[in-house]
C-alpha cells in the first residue's frame, strides 16, 4: 500500500500567462524578472517568482504586450 503523504507520481502544473492554459512544469517555458529586466530561466532555478509561458507562436507574440503591461504597473 502506498503512502499517501507521498509526492511519488505528482506532476507540477504551472498556468501560461497569456492563454491561462495549465500544462505541465516542463512544457512551460520559464521567465524571471530582474531589475525591470525578463529573463528567461533556462536553469529554472533563479530565486525569483516565476512566469511561465507556452512555447506556442501565438503566446510568445502576445507575451511583450503583457509583460510590458505588467512591469509599468510595478513603477507606480
Amino acid at each position: 500500500m502506498p503512502n499517501k503523504s507521498s509526492n511519488a507520481g505528482h506532476v507540477p502544473m504551472r498556468t501560461c500567462i497569456v492563454c491561462r492554459q495549465k500544462k505541465e512544469k516542463k512544457y512551460l517555458l520559464r521567465f524571471v524578472i530582474i531589475n525591470k529586466e525578463t529573463v528567461i530561466d533556462v536553469s529554472r532555478k533563479i530565486p525569483s517568482r516565476g512566469l511561465y509561458l507556452c512555447d506556442e507562436n501565438e503566446c510568445i507574440g502576445k507575451s511583450e504586450k503583457w509583460l510590458r503591461k505588467r512591469i509599468s504597473r510595478k513603477k507606480m
